[in-house]
């Protein structure tokens, strides 16, 4: 039998079960105050996998706080990713999920940014360092919930990818490309002796502050953001 022929894969309910027995040994724990009262309200009659906290009073499931929190993807589904991504020895890509999981390519992205982040063991180290360089360039991929398609980007969801030469890539989800939406990711990811490039845009103008160099010495190719980079000479 398959690993994946597993109730919880394929039943939302049983989904919610497995993880309730996995993260609520002992009964469920609300999330929002920690209490451990056998009393809390189930109200699962009305949600799936609902309850409500007899001390806060406030709602809960056993996805608050976890990877799961907010994603409109089955749990079932989710629980596949997760089985995938970690028993795969060489990894798997969104496209792959996008394609098993039978879900939007959006979706199999994010869910895979997700459980890599769940994934990461204490604090990174920092990218760079002396005589390293990372390369800085945001992207923009998707399109926001209830926003609709129009020119420009403000309906797409924004990327920002750090690329250390001969070494990681590290992505964020962010909410905008002014320097106070990177310049703080910046600095907490990257070493202040690197020497970081980036193309001319205005965010990045002031990053020699933060950083051994800075070369704006990256330009986009033919106009379209997010098409990628050509080194310019001159």
């Amino acid at each position: 039998m398959s690993a994946l022929s597993k109730p919880y894969f394929h039943d939302e309910a049983k989904a919610f079960e497995y993880l309730e027995s996995v993260l609520w040994p002992g009964g469920p724990v609300c999330p929002h105050c920690g209490s451990m009262s056998g009393k809390h309200y189930d109200l699962r009659k009305t949600r799936m996998g609902l309850r409500k906290c007899s001390d806060c009073r406030k709602q809960f499931t056993v996805k608050v706080g976890t990877v799961f929190e907010q994603a409109h993807i089955p749990l079932n589904k989710m629980l596949q990713a997760v089985y995938l991504m970690t028993s795969s020895k060489k990894g798997i890509s969104a496209h792959q999920l996008h394609r098993i999981l039978e879900i939007t390519y959006k979706s199999a992205w994010f869910l895979a940014h997700r459980i890599r982040e769940a994934m990461r063991s204490g604090e990174l180290a920092p990218m760079g360092g002396a005589g390293g360089v990372v390369e800085i360039d945001e992207t923009y991929i998707g399109q926001k919930e209830d926003m609709p398609k129009r020119r420009g980007y403000a309906h797409k969801h924004v990327i920002l990818s750090l690329v250390a030469r001969g070494g990681t890539v590290r992505s964020f989800h962010v909410d905008g490309t002014t320097a106070a939406h990177l310049v703080p990711i910046l600095r907490a990811n990257i070493a202040k002796e690197t020497a970081v490039m980036t193309d001319e845009a205005g965010q990045y103008t002031h990053l020699s502050r933060d950083f051994a160099s800075h070369g704006g010495s990256w330009r986009r190719r033919s106009g379209s953001r997010g098409e990628g980079f050509s080194r310019h000479h001159g």
